[in-house]
């Protein structure tokens, strides 16, 4: 068992499946470790048996224990080399004031929205709406006690610019339109609200490093949306505090659909970047350099076709980005 040591240096961190962090210290490791960003959930009959035995979604997320044992799941019954805890990006505007529901086969809803100055002026920020996160970190040390250091934990958060995309328009959406018209109409509001979502994203992920998260992952999905020059203005700069403040652990940021930001990700050092199926691996690797930590560019729906097909495509994506990378 390898002693791993974290980002600034400081911490030793016992895995017995360390390939996870290896890679990400920018190691050659014997093959790539594999995990999947939403492994614990529908695909599993044993997540299925615990969802339909609790009234909703949110239930599941809220009680620890239960999100614990759908984290460790897919560790026992598919072997894969991390665990991510189970949670939703979304319980950090819940935190801050503004509730949201998970509508069965429709996806998350908002009964209110951010319209006026006063909407942010009401919203908790920074420590005192990590506060109202406890269930979270309760249910990270759960996870901690039943993996006993078989692979390590990632814990996460959506980025600032996802959080305003959902907090304004208030559902899911292909363009987020009305996000995109408050980004342009209300810039210094949007601004605001950026930085209140900032200063609670790096108070809450300091929290999951406490409680024993390994890695940080910073989802930025909704990140294509943007074109490059607002992507610089309303995201990257605000992903760029927040890695900058998380100092302990490794942390891979993934910014769905924005191929046109990989340049200026790789200037935020000492992170692992991850790619969507879509973004051309020879592309990344010319544009990042061949001694950035890449993460990712499978398929999902090749989950889909047979074993030996995935198989096969798991090993084409190690071959194709080379040194180092977590097929997903």
């Amino acid at each position: 068992m390898n002693k791993l040591i974290s980002r600034d240096n400081r911490s030793l961190v016992p895995i017995k499946n360390d390939l996870l962090l290896r890679v990400l210290q920018g190691e050659s490791v014997e093959r790539p470790p594999v995990w999947l960003m939403r492994q614990a959930g529908r695909i599993l009959p044993e997540y299925r048996a615990i969802r339909n035995a609790i009234p909703d979604f949110k239930s599941l997320v809220t009680n620890p224990e239960l999100a614990s044992e759908v984290t460790v799941q897919p560790v026992d019954l598919l072997n894969v080399d991390a665990a991510i805890i189970f949670s939703d990006i979304l319980v950090i505007p819940e935190a801050m004031g503004l509730d949201y529901e998970m509508v069965e086969k429709v996806g998350p809803r908002f009964p209110r929205t951010i319209v006026t100055t006063s909407d942010i002026d009401r919203l908790r920020a920074g420590d005192d709406a990590a506060d109202h996160l406890e269930y979270v970190y309760q249910a990270i040390r759960a996870t901690k006690d039943k993996l006993q250091d078989r692979v390590p934990l990632i814990g996460f958060s959506g980025a600032p610019f996802t959080l305003l995309a959902y907090m304004v328009e208030g559902k899911g959406s292909k363009t987020f339109s009305a996000a995109k018209s408050f980004v342009y109409s209300k810039p210094r509001e949007a601004h605001s609200l950026l930085e209140k979502l900032t200063d609670t994203i790096i108070a809450y992920l300091k929290r999951k490093v406490e409680a024993g998260a390994n890695v940080i992952q910073i989802f930025d999905s909704w990140a294509g949306v943007l074109d490059q020059q607002l992507y610089r203005d309303f995201s990257l700069r605000y992903i760029t505090q927040i890695c900058q403040a998380l100092t302990m652990v490794p942390v891979i940021v993934f910014a769905k659909g924005a191929w046109f930001a990989l340049d200026d990700l790789a200037k935020i050092p000492d992170i692992a970047i991850g790619l969507d199926w879509q973004t051309e691996p020879g592309f990344a690797r010319r544009v990042l350099g061949k001694e950035r930590v890449l993460q990712g560019n499978l398929d999902p729906s090749c989950l889909l076709s047979p074993e030996a097909n995935i198989r096969s495509r798991t090993k084409g994506c190690w071959k194709l980005l080379a040194s180092i990378i977590l097929p997903i």
